[in-house]
Parts: structure tokens; sequence; C-alpha cells
């Protein structure tokens, strides 16, 4: 009877001890955590990185260290930990299949801040997407864009940071550039007086580079003119969208014709049966004036 006693009081003790054990070493590790959960803390906000991921990085390391405080505290305790180790292996496991995809978006976010590609009030376009808009927020896992007609999209960041993007705000001046196409009975040089004369007006439009108006191509119905002039990032859609129709405007005020689109047709009248056709000598006639000949002839 004294014999079991003694060895439950010995068995006791042992527990005892190895419960103290355990119990200084954990309280050690959490200490040590915690200071390095204040390092971390303090090196990413230094780094200016956002407030969410200044939270996440800080606690992941702050539970990684104290459930890797908790294993290191059970051997040295006493404790088998090779049971532990191979659970922690198969969650590990686990886990990582289960959160690749979030692994990924919080890697593609950090690497979106630093890169800097695009940041809060951006215009930007993803054109593998369509997406188009200002952006409202870039979180650990996502970036946050409100399209031109206000819808608000919600994108991975895997998908931003592995598709093209065009920052239109990257640069603090953008250039606008224009087609327009006047009739070859129209003067060029009172065409281009006219642009000139809008953009030159007008306070959003850049002095330097000054605005160029120029002959581009001699089309199948109109002479191309390239318009080309540079305005703030801030203001170029509405810039863009407001001086194309003033441009028509005032040329139609000029008399400087917009010509639609046209065809030369040409006629050819049989002369008799076996006689060959001949042209009808003059000039080309329009389409409308050739049908409006042949209907009055029938």
């Amino acid at each position: 009877m004294a014999e079991s006693l003694t060895q439950l009081l010995e068995t006791v003790g042992v527990y005892l001890y190895k419960g103290a054990v355990f119990t200084a070493v954990l309280l050690v590790g959490v200490a040590l955590s915690m200071l390095v959960r204040r390092m971390v803390r303090r090196t990413l906000e230094l780094s200016q990185l956002p407030t969410s991921v200044v939270d996440v990085a800080s606690k992941l390391s702050y539970y990684a260290l104290v459930a890797l405080a908790g294993v290191i505290a059970l051997g040295v305790a006493g404790f088998d930990v090779t049971g532990f180790a191979f659970a922690g292996s198969l969650i590990g496991v686990a886990l990582g299949f289960a959160s690749q995809t979030v692994a990924s978006n919080f890697f593609s976010g950090l690497f979106l801040y630093f890169d800097k590609p695009l940041k809060p009030g951006d215009i930007v376009e993803l054109p593998e997407m369509g997406i188009m808009g200002r952006v409202e927020d870039i979180t650990m896992f996502s970036t946050r864009i409100t399209t031109l007609d206000g819808l608000r999209l919600r994108v991975p960041n895997e998908t931003v940071f592995r598709s093209t993007i065009k920052n239109l705000y990257s640069h603090p001046a953008r250039r606008i550039e224009y087609r327009v196409g006047i009739s070859y009975r129209s003067s060029i040089e009172e065409a281009r007086r006219v642009i000139l004369g809008i953009l030159e007006k007008h306070p959003l439009v850049l002095a330097e580079p000054p605005p160029r108006v120029f002959v581009e191509e001699l089309g199948d119905s109109a002479v191309v003119l390239r318009v080309m002039f540079w305005v703030p990032s801030l203001k170029w859609l509405e810039v863009k969208w407001e001086l194309l129709g003033r441009i028509k405007e005032e040329l139609d005020r000029a008399g400087v014709e917009i010509p639609f689109p046209q065809r030369v047709v040409w006629l050819k009248l049989e002369q008799g049966a076996g006689e060959a056709e001949e042209a009808v000598p003059g000039a080309a006639v329009g389409l409308e004036e050739a049908l409006a000949g042949t209907t009055g002839g029938s």
C-alpha cells in the first residue's frame, strides 16, 4: 500500500514538474512572440504598407510563434511530440492545398503594393477583362473598382497582378487624338484654322506640347485630319467628350463639310445588238443621280 502511494506521488510529482516546465517555456515563448509581433508591426508600418496587411502579417507571425513555442515547450517538458509533429504536417498540407488561392491573392496584393502600378483614386483599364473604372481600394485579397457606369467590382488581386494594367492617371498629362474627315471640296487650311482656334481657346488644353492638326490620309470619301493635343490626366475624359462635339459644330459654322461615305458610279449604255459598249462621255455621276435618271427613263 505504501509503495503504491509512493509511486502515485512520484507520478504526480513528475507530471507537476513537466507541467511547470511546459508552462514556463510556453510563457517565455508567448513573451517572445509578442515582442516579435511588435517588431513586425513597426517594421511594416515604417514601410507604409496598408493597415490590413500590417494587421494580418503581425497576427500570423504571433500565432505561428505561439504554436511553435507550445511544441517546443512540450518537448522540453519531456512529452512525446512526434504525434503532434505528424498531425501538424498533415494539417499543414491540407491547409496548403485549401488556401492556395487565398495565399496567391495575398502575395499578389503585396506585389501590387510594392510595384505600385495603381493606387486608390486612379482611373485604370484592364483590357483582358474589359474593365475600366476608378480604383476605390486595394485590400489584402482583392482590388475594388467602380466602373464608369457605376458598377462596383471586386477583382481578386491575383487576377489584377496577372493582367495588363493601363493606368490613365500615371502621368500628369495625357494626349487626346481625333480623326476628322472633311470633303475634298473643303479647304484644309480653313479646317485646320478652325480646329486649332478651338484648342487654343480651351483652358485645359496645354500649350506645351502644342496642339497639332495635319493631313493623315486621303481616304475614299474624305481628307482625314489627325488632331492631337495634351490635357491634364485628371480631366482627360471630360475634355475628350466635350471638344469632339465642339469641333463638329464649329466646322459646320465655317462651311467645312464632313462628308458621308461616297462611291463613284460609271454607267455604260448598250447601243444595239452586236455593237460594243461605250462609256458615257463626261464626268462621273453620283449614285443618287444615276438611279434617278434610270427610274425616270423607265
